[in-house]
């Protein structure tokens, strides 16, 4: 996978969680995880490099904070509309 794509699970119409996949290779799995801005948890591969981000809160994310998160990763901001699946029920 080259490019970042969202993921979200919704319970009675509402976001419940996201993952927003970064690119990797198909056999990479998470072995370590911290924590960034409040409500994202960031999954690392064996060699360090981030493959995801959980969003566990995504009614309370903004575009601002998680792109704040990305930069400091190392990938481009996502816009508004990249973001429009959290905001949809």
């Amino acid at each position: 996978m080259n490019t970042p794509y969202l993921e979200v699970t919704f319970r009675n119409g509402r976001a419940l969680a996201a993952y927003l996949y970064l690119p990797r290779k198909a056999q990479d799995k998470s072995h370590k995880t911290t924590r960034a801005e409040p409500g994202l948890v960031i999954d690392y591969n064996r060699q360090g490099k981030p493959i995801g981000i959980e969003i566990t809160a995504p009614s309370k994310l903004t575009a601002t904070a998680l792109n704040k998160v990305l930069r400091e990763l190392g990938f481009s901001p996502l816009t508004r509309s990249d973001l429009k699946p959290l905001r949809a029920a």
